[in-house]
């Protein structure tokens, strides 16, 4: 598995996650600051599709993850 799918896979999951845990209406709530974490990751990968930066890639690349074409 290559480093890219492995971003989007982790990023997907933080925010179900997230949201899991910041909309009342969630079996699992405990509180709507849970909602910010899920503004964070969107603005990351927002920032990431213009600046190629990823803090989550870079993490992946120096444990030896190799990048590659999805």
């Amino acid at each position: 598995m290559n480093a890219e799918r492995i971003v989007r896979i982790v990023a997907g999951f933080f925010v179900l996650l997230s949201l899991s845990l910041g909309v009342e209406a969630s079996p699992i709530f405990l509180s709507n600051y849970f909602l910010l974490f899920t503004v964070f990751v969107g603005l990351n990968l927002f920032q990431s599709g213009f600046t190629q930066i990823c803090p989550l890639n870079s993490i992946l690349a120096k444990l030896g993850v190799k990048s590659g074409s999805c």
